[in-house]
């Protein structure tokens, strides 16, 4: 048996490893969605294909997101890891492939494997938990969430470098910064193989039922809950996907540059990652559930912004930010609500249902957005926002209900 002081050594390594594995997936997913929207208007001829990138990257992260769960739990969360981040680095291949050939199918196919990786950064948070102590285990969780803010910084700001290098290598136009991608998920996944040994997930199975095991009075509204938290992470998911994606064309269309619109969104992606240690720790000490309010509660407000004063592109902006951030609140506290309330047998199955969820609702928001747009606006679209916001409350309200004799929730 592992001793605690063994224990946690092994957990500070493993959070390190992931830390340092979301920064790569992060560069190596940087030129995805901008330079995968770039290279699908250039191979298609039509803007309308262009939004595919976001589409298609985030169905593959769906479609991983069970696969690579079952893998983890058959063969520990180094296997898992490894391997969506290898299929990751063979979809930037096929990209290249597609910008030689000039194939729009082999490009959507290969954006789409690029998207496993995605499935890998969010399994990610939950290997943080893996060993975590529960007084630490939101914060662990949401500082392997924060070292996503390193890459998504620093990864798109690589594609100028990456386009001119791979014009001057005679590469397809455009497909220069998929080269990153390959040699940072090529190395993410030597990181995962080398770093997570002893695996912390089987560790895990022979550590926690001497330490861990729920009791029986507590297994059952325990596991009814899991269905609740995990679609009110779900629903933020999609409230943050429907508005964040129209916001750019938005904002263009009432005059902002280029360079304006990409501001917001570096601002939203800010809120999004980079204040995730706080929630983690505020959801540590004052509970997983009242995190989830707040996250929600902060979601309402940005609608408020984005709805109220849509003719204002600076509040439009203030309302962007404050929707990462309610989104980050949300995300971070009920993934860690959803590692504590369900079985340890099945947990990293359910881990893996979570991830489908939050990935599908993602895609189905972002589809769905721009129809929605064309039918009421931008106001329009935000105000039907509100009610991902109110269904999410109720269901915290209920899931509150369930746990309240759990003060740590």
């Amino acid at each position: 048996m592992t001793d605690t002081v063994d224990l946690i050594a092994l957990q500070r390594r493993t959070r390190g490893v992931l830390v340092i594995g979301q920064v790569l997936a992060g560069l190596g997913l940087g030129a995805t969605l901008t330079m995968g929207a770039l290279l699908a208007e250039h191979i298609s001829g039509s803007e309308a294909w262009s939004g595919m990138a976001a589409t298609m990257s985030t169905l593959g992260s769906a479609i991983a997101a069970i696969p690579l769960a079952r893998a983890a739990q058959r063969r520990g969360r180094a296997f898992a890891l490894s391997a969506g981040a290898l299929i990751a680095a063979f979809g930037a291949l096929v990209i290249i492939s597609a910008g030689g050939g000039q194939s729009l199918p082999t490009l959507l196919v290969g954006l789409s494997l690029v998207g496993v990786g995605g499935a890998v950064n969010l399994q990610a948070r939950f290997a943080a938990t893996d060993l975590a102590a529960p007084a630490t285990r939101g914060r662990d969780l949401s500082i392997v969430v924060w070292a996503t803010t390193l890459g998504a910084v620093i990864g798109p700001n690589l594609n100028g470098i990456g386009s001119a290098m791979g014009d001057a290598l005679g590469m397809p136009h455009m497909t220069g910064p998929f080269v990153y991608t390959i040699a940072a998920q090529l190395l993410a996944a030597a990181l995962y193989v080398w770093g997570l040994r002893p695996d912390p997930l089987t560790v895990r199975r022979e550590w926690i039922p001497a330490v861990d095991v729920p009791s029986d009075a507590l297994r059952r509204p325990i596991q009814r809950s899991v269905v609740l938290i995990i679609a009110a992470i779900g629903l933020g998911h999609a409230t943050m996907v429907a508005v964040m994606s129209m916001t750019p064309v938005h904002l263009t269309h009432h005059g902002e540059s280029v360079a304006s619109s990409s501001f917001a969104i570096s601002l939203h992606v800010a809120g999004m990652y980079a204040f995730s240690p706080l929630f983690g720790i505020a959801a540590d000490r004052w509970g997983r559930v009242r995190i989830m309010v707040l996250g929600q509660v902060i979601m309402g407000v940005s609608l408020v912004f984005t709805s109220v004063f849509a003719e204002t592109p600076s509040l439009v902006i203030v309302g962007l930010f404050l929707l990462g951030l309610g989104w980050s609140a949300n995300t971070v506290a009920g993934s860690t609500l959803v590692v504590e309330t369900c079985y340890d047998e099945n947990k990293t199955r359910i881990q893996g249902r979570s991830d489908l969820v939050m990935s599908g609702s993602g895609a189905l928001a972002g589809a769905l957005a721009g129809p929605a747009v064309a039918v009421m606006g931008y106001s329009g679209l935000s105000v039907a926002a509100f009610g991902f916001v109110g269904a999410a409350l109720v269901m915290l309200m209920l899931i509150h209900r369930t746990l309240a004799d759990r003060r740590d929730f």
